[in-house]
């Protein structure tokens, strides 16, 4: 009976530690700064966005194990992911990513997103952590668009077409006042997090594999008419998630000042109590800090500018008390080139200014605490017959509707990999040592 009871006592123990573990690995932020396990965090991560589609079948399944092993190597151990896809098709004159997460609207196809349990697991066992962007504001993986089309919002008529960019920004602003729409995306998260593991049997809400959750991939007003609704939506999406999951951080997708008009909506969407902490993407040549193909002859404009980016979003972030991440950020490769044969040596110095930034912001106990370059193509290859994406063509970090070799970094990209290296073995050791 002794023993019986020594033994129970035992069990009840162990599982008490490991409630325990996992509850304190979760990523906490307090103070503009992350921790784990009362340590502080900060991190060189990657947007591996198709990921958790990937590992949809077996020789996907390969891959990602290969390159998760590859990344962690690489001192890289922070990955955001998309959650799903909404409907399937052509949309806005491009093929979308798939499989579909729905298809038709509130038709969740669970199996989808064993995928991204998979990936999850995995990324488990290497204490890696995700940050899951739960839509989309763009039109490559459905996003706002297919909710506002499901909802009458948009015709078929010019659904299917090549929108231009008033166009786009007159229709993707009606979202923050489609109340079917924004019910319809709340019932998308709902699914999504409160989903249980089917590898695990663990509950997404109970992981600590997951660092945070994210209103969407960089959602923007579009139109400053449109700015008060979008505040209303940030605040009330960001309420919603964590009333379904106390235990993960939660923010917002956006790109900075670029993306939400200007500073102050930056500060007014990421001082909401509910957002963890505040985000950007720098994108010099999508917003014109280059133009050349050399991108050499504007090197220094490039630099200066996404310091200068840095520096006020920072400043921003001290002010609401909230961490920062830079997200997203990247740049073609040499002479604009798509072939893995061009050199990266402007990706490279481009790469180093925000690394730089992260490490002077760790040894300083700064309000940066972490950085995802987009985006890791891994073991795939442009198939060279177009260089647009195809079904049966390799998945890479570019989305669809972006040329395929744009902006990936491939594991073959070894002057690259030398540079991460170099900074995630001090970023990675001083969180060590702390």
């Amino acid at each position: 009976m002794h023993k019986r009871l020594a033994l129970l006592i035992t069990a009840l123990s162990l599982a008490a530690n490991f409630v325990f573990a996992q509850t304190n690995s979760f990523v906490r932020a307090k103070d503009g700064s992350f921790s784990v396990n009362n340590q502080p965090y900060y991190f060189v991560g990657t947007n591996y966005w198709y990921g958790s589609l990937l590992a949809n079948d077996k020789k996907g399944k390969e891959r990602v194990i290969r390159e998760l092993d590859f990344l962690v190597k690489n001192g890289v151990t922070n990955l955001r992911l998309l959650a799903g896809v909404e409907g399937e098709g052509f949309v806005n004159g491009v093929n979308r990513v798939a499989p579909a997460l729905q298809k038709p609207q509130g038709v969740f196809n669970k199996d989808i997103l064993k995928g991204l349990d998979f990936l999850l697991t995995e990324m488990g066992k290497r204490n890696m952590k995700a940050v899951i962007f739960l839509s989309n504001n763009w039109e490559w993986s459905g996003g706002f668009l297919q909710y506002l089309n499901w909802n009458g919002q948009i015709p078929d008529s010019i659904f299917h077409r090549k929108l231009n960019w008033e166009e786009l920004r007159d229709n993707i602003g009606k979202f923050y006042t489609c109340d079917a729409c924004m019910n319809a995306y709340k019932k998308q998260v709902e699914f999504i997090v409160n989903r249980t593991n089917t590898v695990t049997k663990r509950k997404y809400k109970d992981d600590a594999a997951i660092m945070a959750w994210e209103l969407a991939n960089e959602p923007r007003p579009m139109r400053e008419s449109a700015i008060p609704s979008y505040e209303k939506w940030v605040s009330n999406a960001a309420a919603h998630i964590k009333s379904l999951d106390k235990n993960h951080l939660v923010t917002t997708g956006a790109e900075g000042y670029m993306g939400t008009e200007n500073v102050d909506v930056f500060k007014a969407i990421h001082s909401d109590k509910n957002i963890d902490y505040a985000t950007i993407h720098i994108w010099p040549k999508n917003w014109g800090w280059f133009k050349d193909t050399s991108i050499a002859a504007s090197i220094d404009n490039v630099v200066k500018q996404t310091q200068t980016y840095i520096d006020v979003h920072a400043q921003a972030a001290k002010e609401v008390n909230k961490a920062l991440v830079i997200e997203e950020f990247g740049l073609p490769r040499d002479h604009h080139s798509y072939s893995l044969s061009a050199s990266t040596t402007m990706r490279d110095e481009y790469y180093s200014v925000v690394l730089k930034a992260l490490w002077s912001s760790e040894q300083n106990k700064g309000i940066i605490a972490g950085c995802n370059f987009w985006a890791f193509g891994g073991a795939g290859r442009p198939s060279g017959k177009d260089i647009f994406w195809h079904k049966g063509d390799d998945v890479l970090g570019d989305p669809p509707m972006e040329e395929q070799g744009l902006n990936s970094v491939f594991d073959a990209d070894a002057t690259t990999w030398q540079l991460i290296n170099s900074f995630t073995q001090k970023i990675n050791g001083l969180n060590a040592k702390n």
